[in-house]
């Protein structure tokens, strides 16, 4: 591993399901890998509406954050991609929740397919 790069891992997140880490820090920033809506303890899909599923994607970014000695609360740049933008305002009713001042930067993509099914996934850029 390069001096300049760190890995992060978060035992708090659920694993990774492919080859990738939870995060890479450097350069004073944190590049978290996008969450989606997994139970961190079963691995499952979790979250019937989009807005559950976005809530439980926030809070397995929280805990990445967390893990790399940082808070979500630093995010700089976050990306929310969903297979549903119909249902874009409950999104961001949770996302709200998180973020109530200072808000990141942010960019929402409608996509055709998340994987396991999910209908919300979210990564984020963070001062490390």
């Amino acid at each position: 591993m390069s001096q300049d790069r760190e890995t992060i891992n978060a035992d708090g997140a659920p694993d990774a399901i492919g080859p990738y880490n939870h995060a890479v820090k450097g350069a004073g920033l944190l590049f978290c890998s996008g969450q989606i809506p997994l139970d961190p303890d079963s691995g499952e899909l979790v979250g019937e509406t989009p807005a559950e599923q976005a809530r439980q994607c926030l809070e397995n970014l929280k805990a990445v954050c967390e893990a790399a000695g940082t808070s979500l609360g630093r995010a700089t740049r976050m990306t929310i991609y969903t297979t549903d933008l119909g249902a874009f305002a409950e999104i961001n009713d949770v996302y709200a929740e998180f973020f109530t001042e200072d808000e990141p930067a942010r960019a929402a993509v409608g996509v055709s397919a998340l994987p396991k099914g999910a209908v919300v996934e979210i990564d984020a850029v963070v001062l490390a």
